[in-house]
C-alpha cells in the first residue's frame, strides 16, 4: 500500500478512537446498574402500608371513639402517596387528620405538625403556618414545632424568621438540624457548604443506621452533586438509595435526567422514565417526557406529552402543587402569557418568594411589559435566589431593556449549569 493511503486510514482510526474515548468520558451511567429497579414486581412499602390501614381501619370501627387510630391510619394513606404519586391518598391524609385535630379541638402539638405536614405537601403553606404557631404556643416538643417553622417559613420565603428558627434548634449532632443548614446554605448560594452539611447529615443515617435517614441522605447528595456538576458521585447516591429502597422512584427519576441531560441518551431517558410510571404516576413526568421529546426535534410527541400533563392535571385535583409548571408553561406562548400572569399573581400572593416574583417578571415580560418585569426583579428577586432558571430570567429581562453589560456574568454561570437546566437550554443561552 501506497504512503498516501495509509494516512487517510490512520486519521480515522485516530478520530475513532477518540470518539470512543469521548464517549467513555461523557458516560456516567450503566444500564446494568440500574435495570433490576425498572421492573421490580410488588412494593413491599407500599403493601404494609396498605395491610396497615385496613388493620387500624377494622379497630376504628370497633372502637370509634379511639382517635389514635385515625392518627396511625393518616400515616400510612401518606405512605401509600409517597409511594403511588395517587394525589388521593394525600387528601385522606388530610381527611383523617383533620378529624383528628377537630376531635382535640386542635389542642395536640403532634396532629398539629402532622396536618401543617399534609399542608405543605398540598402548597397549602400559609395555613401550615397557622398549625406551626399553634404547635408552638402550646409549648410541648417545642424544637419539633421550631423545625417546622422553619419548613413553613422557607417556603413563604420569611428567612429572618426562618432563620431565627433555625438557630433555636442549633445542634450539630442533630440530623434534622443539619439537613436544614444544608437547605439554608443551598439557599444563600453556597453549595459547598450545603453539601458539607448534607455529608455529616449522612454520616449520622448511617451510624444510626436508619433506613428512613439514609434514603433521605442518599437521595438529597444526589440532587446536590449534581448542582455542583459532580456527576458520578450523584448518579452513585442514587444508585444507593435504590439499594435501600428499589422502589424509590424518586432517585431513577435522578438518574433518567443524568441519561438525558448528560449523556444526551433520549431512548433510554425515556425508557427509565415510562418505567417509573408504571407504579408512581404523576404530572410532571409528561413533562420530562415531553423536554425529551423537544430535545429530539419531535414537536408532536412534545405536544401529546404537555396535552397529557394538562389532561391529568384537569381529572384530579392538584390544588396549586402545579402552579409554577402551569406558569412557565402559559409563559412561552404570547397567546396564553396572560393566563399565566393569573396564575403567577396567586402564587406571589400564597407565597412571596423570590421564585414567584420571578414568575411574575417573567410573565410581564412575556406579555411586552419589560420595564414591569424588569422593576420587579429588581426589588424582588436580584441577590435573593442563585437558581439556574431565575438567572435564565433574569438575563432575558436585562436584554430586554438593554442592559447588556448584567447579561453577560449571568451568560458565562448559565453555560455552567447545562447539566441543571436541560439540554434544551443550550441554544437558548449560547443566544443571550
Amino acid at each position: 500500500m501506497k504512503p498516501y493511503k495509509i494516512i487517510p486510514a490512520l486519521v480515522f482510526t485516530i478520530l475513532f478512537i477518540f470518539a470512543c474515548d469521548t464517549k467513555k468520558e461523557n458516560q456516567i451511567t450503566n444500564t446494568s446498574d440500574y435495570n433490576k429497579y425498572l421492573t421490580i414486581e410488588g412494593n413491599k412499602s407500599l403493601d404494609f402500608a396498605k395491610k396497615e390501614i385496613d388493620f387500624w381501619q377494622k379497630k376504628y370501627d370497633a372502637a370509634p371513639n379511639q382517635d389514635t387510630y385515625l392518627g396511625l391510619m393518616a400515616s400510612h394513606y401518606a405512605k401509600v402517596f409517597e409511594c403511588t404519586g395517587d394525589i388521593e391518598n394525600l387528601y385522606k391524609t388530610e381527611e383523617l387528620l383533620t378529624k383528628v385535630n377537630v376531635d382535640n379541638n386542635y389542642s395536640r402539638v403532634s396532629n398539629l405538625r402532622s396536618l401543617g405536614r399534609n399542608y405543605i405537601s398540598q402548597h397549602r403553606f400559609k395555613e401550615a403556618l397557622v398549625l406551626a404557631n399553634k404547635a408552638l404556643a402550646i409549648g410541648e416538643g417545642l424544637k419539633e414545632s421550631q423545625k417546622l417553622l422553619f419548613d413553613v417559613q422557607m417556603e413563604l420565603g420569611n428567612y429572618s424568621e426562618a432563620l431565627a428558627n433555625l438557630n433555636a434548634i442549633k445542634d450539630m449532632n442533630d440530623f434534622d438540624y443539619l439537613i436544614r443548614l444544608a437547605k439554608w446554605n443551598d439557599h444563600i448560594g453556597d453549595l459547598e457548604t450545603a453539601i458539607s452539611f448534607m455529608e455529616k447529615a449522612k454520616d449520622i443515617a448511617e451510624k444510626e443506621d436508619n433506613k428512613t435517614l439514609k434514603i433521605w441522605s442518599y437521595s438529597n447528595l444526589g440532587d446536590f452533586y449534581g448542582h455542583a456538576g459532580r456527576l458520578q458521585e450523584s448518579y452513585d447516591n442514587y444508585l444507593k438509595t435504590l439499594e435501600i429502597d428499589p422502589n424509590y422512584s424518586y432517585a431513577l427519576k435522578g438518574i433518567a435526567w443524568i441519561v438525558f441531560s448528560h449523556e444526551r441518551n433520549t431512548k433510554e431517558a425515556k425508557r427509565i422514565v415510562e418505567a417509573i410510571e408504571l407504579t408512581h404516576n404523576t404530572p410532571d413526568f409528561y413533562l420530562l417526557k415531553s423536554e425529551i421529546a423537544e430535545f429530539e426535534g419531535n414537536e408532536k410527541e412534545a405536544l401529546v406529552n404537555k396535552n397529557a400533563y394538562f389532561a391529568m392535571l384537569e381529572k384530579n385535583n392538584y390544588g396549586a402543587m402545579y402552579n409554577k409548571y402551569n406558569t412557565l408553561i402559559y409563559a412561552d406562548s404570547k397567546e396564553t402569557a396572560s393566563k399565566a400572569l393569573e396564575i403567577a399573581k396567586i402564587e406571589v400572593a400564597h407565597r412571596p418568594t423570590p421564585d414567584s416574583y420571578n414568575l411574575l417578571a417573567w410573565s410581564y415580560l412575556n406579555m411586552g411589559e419589560n420595564k414591569k418585569a424588569l422593576e420587579i426583579v429588581n426589588k424582588h428577586v436580584v441577590g435573593k435566589t442563585y437558581e439556574p432558571n431565575v438567572q435564565y430570567h433574569l438575563a432575558m429581562i436585562y436584554k430586554s431593556n438593554n442592559e447588556m453589560n448584567k447579561v453577560a456574568p449571568i451568560k458565562k454561570e448559565l453555560l455552567a449549569s447545562i447539566y441543571e437546566l436541560g439540554p434544551n437550554m443550550e441554544e437558548k443561552i449560547k443566544q443571550l
